[in-house]
């Protein structure tokens, strides 16, 4: 058995997680719009009735999986970059960071970092490693950016002296003040060498219709997950300081189409941007 998936097993065996069932979570939330099975009766009624408000949430969050895909692909293959540090990792579904970028250079390393209990639990599917490679997960909220810098795993397996890829999908936009997500990210960014890349992927209401866009809001604040949905100019000043990747901040189904990818879908209400660090 590879060294990090004992490790994971040690961990479980050791600190069984304590998940909360009665009320929804983000990240369980999101495995049921992509149709996965890690999710709890709270989880499905949030969704649900997103989903009544704004029917297009679950082309959006499928058609966001695919852009994370995307980019992975486009860094390891075509930046060469082989450090990943994906924050707001969320519930494993395949193919996850490490098995895209791995798919390209089976040395490369990946860092997850999540805070929900339910993401410890399935993280024998994040460690599944290539033998040439390393990945880890950190249990750690995104907002102690000390505490996620700083753990021995993250320091034990990206190397912040040369160019490393930060994802943040789908994550910030439950951080609702601008100013506080932009002094979070600014002091992500600076731990990062030149060279090195940033991913953003966030929710917004532009050309949406405000009744349906304020119904879906109000399910998310009822349910205890407050949610900013920022314009395009408030996703674009997230890469101040950062040269924007073409073609730019744009809904994620749009940025660098595959065969997978659906750009005319309609109603993809998230926006997403890949930049380089100078």
């Amino acid at each position: 058995m590879p060294e990090d998936v004992e490790w994971a097993t040690r961990k479980l065996d050791y600190e069984p997680p304590v998940i909360d069932t009665s009320k929804a979570h983000s990240a369980r939330l999101y495995d049921y719009l992509l149709g996965g099975k890690d999710n709890y009766p709270p989880d499905r009624k949030a969704a649900e009735e997103v989903i009544k408000a704004t029917p297009s949430i679950v082309v959006a969050a499928r058609q966001n999986r695919l852009f994370l895909e995307r980019l992975t692909r486009y860094l390891a293959a075509e930046e060469g970059i082989d450090q990943f540090l994906d924050i707001g990792t969320g519930i494993p579904t395949s193919p996850n960071v490490h098995e895209t970028v791995q798919a390209v250079n089976p040395a490369a390393r990946v860092a997850y970092v999540d805070n929900d209990p339910i993401v410890l639990a399935h993280v024998r599917a994040l460690l599944n490693s290539s033998p040439q490679g390393r990945v880890v997960y950190i249990q750690a909220d995104m907002r102690d950016d000390e505490a996620v810098l700083s753990a021995p795993d993250l320091t034990g397996t990206v190397d912040f002296s040369r160019p490393v890829a930060l994802l943040i999908l789908s994550t910030l936009h439950f951080i609702t003040d601008q100013d506080e997500a932009r002094v979070l990210l600014g002091r992500y960014v600076s731990r990062l060498a030149p060279g090195s890349f940033l991913a953003l992927s966030v929710a917004t209401t532009d050309n949406a219709a405000p009744a349906a866009a304020s119904q879906a809001l109000a399910v998310f604040r009822a349910h205890g997950l407050p949610v900013l949905k920022r314009t395009h100019a408030e996703v674009t000043t997230l890469f101040d300081g950062l040269k924007l990747i073409e073609p730019g901040v744009v809904r994620v189904n749009r940025w660098r189409p595959d065969a997978s990818a659906d750009p005319e879908a309609s109603g993809v209400g998230i926006y997403g941007g890949v930049a380089r660090k100078p």
